[in-house]
């Protein structure tokens, strides 16, 4: 299947979780969010929530600064 991950089209396996995305980009790490569609997965649910064909996910990294 498809995903839209951080704005381009990337193939995962069908039963890809958030977590599975995650190790796509270098695996999970302090600082970072994730947002499927919009709604912000807690870590706590990054490897049982499912990713829907289609989805839109964003992988975000916060930065300190003023």
């Amino acid at each position: 299947m498809e995903i839209k991950l951080n704005g381009e089209w990337t193939e995962f396996p069908d039963d890809a979780t958030v977590a599975d995305v995650l190790e796509h980009t270098g695996g999970p790490r302090p600082g970072i969010a994730v947002a499927v569609d919009g709604v912000v997965v807690r870590r706590a649910d990054w490897a049982a929530t499912p990713v829907p064909k289609g989805a839109g996910v964003d992988v975000l990294t916060a930065v300190q600064g003023g």
